[in-house]
């Protein structure tokens, strides 16, 4: 990791671009949270970062805390946790600091990872980013970590080796397939069918396009070309939740991100994010987090 410039003025949030340490232009790095640490600063292990790339984590042992996107998740062996780009993370810290915690860690680019069909709403930042693995899928996932692993250290003793390099991109590709089928929070049912899942994708990249400009859920289903009931169907079949909830929940992430990493007042932000008047943004963020904006605030600055 490397740490970019601030994505504007008054921001907090470290910004941290892919760097491997190891062989600069390979655009994967498999280490673990001791050897990562062991080259982060303080500030950097214990504050609140995004990055341009994903990150997979294994705890294997010692019991710890993961924030992703201002939720803390008790993360106890056998957690595994995705971590796409964009959104923002603070590292496993320990609960005690007498137990520390073990954990494999895989950094990889978006370019470096083959186009994955199967996968495409997993690598989104509205995919789950928590699992707690069953035994069964532990053992077989620390399995694949360690298989890649291996052949990342045989890419970096080779680094001239294209067909290492491309075992590397398959190796990946596997392992994000195998997190891709696992359980969802929602998975009671089986995932979304290939049409309702393109659906759902084609909403996702239209939110990230327009979330600052409408929360009109009909108003999406139109620039997507589906009806509302269809595309509340695929929202429903992909994450359990309709699409005005997960427009107004993409709205309420990014207030909850400039609230918390930058140091534009509240109602600079309201305006941001479409609001016209600074008290229906109170009030939208109020309901969406269960704490007013300004308390919001202050209770994620350090």
């Amino acid at each position: 990791m490397v740490k970019t410039e601030h994505p504007g003025e008054g921001t907090h949030v470290a910004e941290y671009g892919f760097h491997n340490p190891d062989r600069a232009p390979l655009g994967i790095e498999v280490t673990s949270i001791t050897c990562l640490a062991s080259r982060l600063s303080p500030q950097a292990l214990t504050g609140v970062h995004r990055t341009d790339f994903h990150q997979i984590i294994l705890v294997a042992a010692g019991e710890a805390i993961t924030m992703v996107d201002f939720q803390d998740h008790p993360s106890p062996p056998g957690t595994l946790l995705h971590v796409a780009p964009g959104r923002v993370l603070r590292l496993p810290r320990p609960v005690r600091p007498a137990d520390p915690v073990q954990a494999a860690i895989v950094l990889f680019t978006p370019a470096f990872l083959p186009p994955l069909g199967a996968a495409r709403t997993l690598l989104t930042p509205f995919s789950p980013a928590v699992w707690r693995l069953a035994p069964h899928e532990n053992t077989l996932l620390t399995a694949a970590l360690g298989e890649l692993a291996a052949e990342y250290r045989s890419a970096v003793r080779d680094p001239c080796s294209a067909t290492t390099a491309e075992l590397l991109r398959h190796l990946l590709a596997a392992l994000v397939l195998r997190l891709a089928r696992l359980p969802g929070p929602h998975d009671s049912q089986p995932g979304p069918s290939t049409t309702a899942g393109d659906t759902f994708l084609r909403f996702q990249h239209e939110l990230e396009r327009s979330f600052a400009t409408t929360r009109n859920a009909a108003a999406y289903a139109a620039r997507v070309g589906y009806s509302l009931p269809t595309l509340n169907r695929a929202c429903q079949a992909a994450t359990g939740r309709n699409a005005k909830t997960l427009i107004d929940a993409r709205v309420a992430l990014e207030a909850g991100r400039l609230l918390a990493h930058t140091d534009l007042p509240v109602a600079a932000i309201g305006r941001r994010l479409g609001f016209t008047e600074p008290t229906n943004f109170g009030k939208f963020f109020t309901r969406e987090t269960g704490l007013p904006p300004g308390t919001f605030r202050t209770q994620q600055r350090p």
